[in-house]
């Protein structure tokens, strides 16, 4: 089984590193790939995965690419491409590729048509209005005491979502996204959420159009700083499971969710097959949904297939072909943690080019991957190439182990301005009194 995979994050190297392991994979391209990547090796065979420089938003050089080699899966890890329809493309061309086609990739496209789809279907969400018109918006924000959160519609790498606590932050932050645009074009239209308050949590699901099986709840760290301070990022880190969610009651909230999400996808002609992963706020008032996204999380992919016991190509197969109905996940009891070590002044401007030195050492401990997000190599040298450059996870025989081998991989590593969280994990084990 031929597999290319599209992408260049520690989502991608996760994704890769998972299917490399499959028996059946006896050959693998990532378009671009990084460093990472470019140093894993199939089970199968030992044959290199074979990095080839093409953007994952050169669509048309990756369908002539598919068109060449004839991957018997092609796997997308970025939103970017799933919104400009690559899947739609591959399929014209009988490819099988994985991933929700155009139209179904508007969930986390369009926060707009999300929010919208929400409401139609009753799934459990926040009150929200969108606008385009900023008095419009300012007096909807009044409404909710400036206590809001303000959206932009279209994708905008994780940070395009301003948290607001009085109306002179929403007023800035309509301003900003809505007026000066911030965020380009994905602020032509904004969505204000009220402001919920509870415990976030990532829910993760695996659809084949028909079918959802849900994933363990995992927890991300959006904000770059200790005790959730500073700016949002794509995310610095995260664990699984997450015990705020957890057993029947996981399995209840899903329900909850899915099932109106599935029935709506079914009336408005949508086939979604791949990652519906919704972002969730545990309120006193009960779960609600505060958007939906197209793909894998990253850093929740990390620490979901360290985990998974399953053979991810069969299953990527299965979603893609529609089989998925008596698919059953497999997880290991290990609980599993992802700690990112970023560069210094994300996620706002930094330098690249800093050598990375440590990771053979890192590579050495039990029960560690150190996972490669923005990195290159320079020689014979890795350097880092991103804002976020590793992401370092490690599981163990209970979360704190699994945190403390995470971090102990993490002291191993070192470039200029390296930058991470410390408290990854820390809300869990403090419930749990460890």
């Amino acid at each position: 089984m031929k597999i290319l995979v599209i992408g260049s994050g520690g989502r991608e190297h996760a994704l890769v590193w998972k299917l490399a392991q499959s028996p059946r994979v006896t050959r693998m391209w990532c378009a671009p790939g990084n460093a990472g990547i470019a140093g894993e090796r199939l089970a199968a065979n030992n044959r290199p995965v074979e990095c080839v420089s093409l953007g994952a938003e050169d669509l048309a050089a990756l369908r002539a690419f598919a068109g060449e080699n004839r991957p018997d899966l092609t796997v997308v890890g970025p939103d970017n491409p799933l919104a400009l329809g690559i899947v739609d493309l591959f399929r014209q061309d009988g490819h099988r590729i994985w991933g929700p086609n155009r139209k179904a990739a508007q969930f986390e496209a369009s926060k707009v048509f999300s929010q919208r789809f929400m409401e139609k279907y009753g799934i459990p969400t926040a009150r929200a209005g969108t606008f385009a018109d900023a008095a419009a918006a300012l007096d909807f924000a009044a409404s909710l005491g400036g206590r809001c959160a303000v959206k932009a519609d279209g994708l905008a790498l994780g940070k395009g979502v301003l948290i607001c606590r009085g109306m002179a932050e929403a007023g800035q932050a309509i301003q900003e996204v809505l007026v000066k645009r911030a965020f380009g074009g994905a602020g032509a239209h904004i969505v204000i959420q009220e402001l919920l308050e509870g415990m976030e949590i990532s829910l993760h699901a695996l659809c084949d159009g028909r079918t959802a099986k849900l994933f363990p709840a995992s927890q991300d760290h959006k904000r770059a700083l200790d005790g959730d301070a500073g700016l949002n990022t794509g995310g610095m880190g995260a664990y699984c499971p997450a015990p705020f969610l957890a057993g029947p009651e996981l399995a209840a909230v899903g329900a909850g969710i899915l099932d109106p999400w599935l029935r709506g996808c079914l009336a408005e002609g949508i086939d979604f097959r791949g990652i519906l992963y919704p972002g969730v706020m545990l309120t006193k008032d009960g779960p609600k949904v505060l958007e939906f996204n197209a793909r894998f999380g990253d850093p929740e992919t990390q620490v979901y297939l360290t985990r998974m016991e399953n053979d991810l190509a069969e299953l990527l197969t299965s979603s893609a072909d529609g089989t998925l109905e008596n698919v059953e996940l497999k997880w290991s009891p290990m609980p599993s943690v992802c700690v990112v070590m970023a560069s210094a002044g994300y996620p706002g401007s930094y330098a690249k080019g800093k050598p990375i030195r440590g990771l053979d050492e890192a590579a050495r401990l039990p029960n560690t991957k150190v996972f490669h997000a923005g990195t290159a190599n320079a020689g014979d040298q890795v350097v880092t190439n991103g804002g976020r450059v590793l992401g370092v996870t490690a599981w163990g025989k209970d979360l704190s182990a699994a945190r403390a081998a995470a971090y102990a991989a993490v002291e191993t590593i070192h470039f200029e301005g390296a930058q991470f969280r410390r408290d990854i994990g820390s809300k869990a084990l403090d419930r749990a009194g460890g």
